[in-house]
């Protein structure tokens, strides 16, 4: 048991380091609104559920549902995402008031989280497909437990004085970028 949690300890940092950067983003288009880390904490949660559901029945065989060659697919949520808040911002630029809060919500957390699980997928079935039952739920539930942390450390890195101010200068454009940029890698990689 306690080398299956280690191993889903180990996986998940692995796979899951780079939404630091997303997450953060979001806390840059989000600062100064109420409720912006409970709508990322919860839009991570339901995207990384969604992972977790596609990675379980993938791994568990039923590929007829999700086929693995979909999984590239995914990156249209991110690009489109992108391409909206893109689209916002330069809509909205002669305006001074954050558009930030057209662009935030959950489900675009829940989104791009999701999208930007095809990586994380991929692992985890494989992890999956040679794991006993019980392994299975340890991963899972150790995953679920290092999702609040996972956020808690992006809004920590979001927070800190120099890279606050960098987000909150360029945030209407590395918002879209980033998401527009994860997408194409996405639809390219998997």
């Amino acid at each position: 048991m306690l080398a299956a949690l280690a191993a889903a300890t180990g996986l998940f940092v692995a796979t899951k380091f780079d939404d630091i950067v997303v997450l953060s983003l979001f806390f840059a288009c989000g600062a100064g609104h109420k409720d912006t880390t409970a709508a990322i904490l919860m839009g991570q949660y339901l995207g990384f559920l969604g992972i977790l559901a596609a990675s379980a029945v993938v791994g568990l065989g039923f590929n007829a549902v999700l086929p693995e060659k979909l999984i590239r697919y995914f990156g249209l949520i991110p690009l489109l995402l992108g391409l909206w808040a893109a689209w916002q911002a330069f809509r909205d630029e002669d305006d001074d008031d954050d558009v930030s809060s057209n662009k935030l919500s959950t489900l675009v957390v829940a989104g791009a989280t999701f999208a930007n699980g095809g990586d994380n997928i991929g692992v985890y079935v494989r992890v999956f497909t040679t794991s006993t039952p019980a392994e299975v739920a340890i991963y899972c539930a150790t995953f679920l437990v290092l999702v609040a942390p996972l956020v808690w450390a992006a809004r920590f890195v979001a927070t800190r004085p120099s890279i606050a101010e960098v987000l909150e200068r360029w945030e209407s454009v590395l918002f879209p970028a980033v998401l527009i940029l994860l997408g194409i890698a996405i639809l390219l990689a998997v």
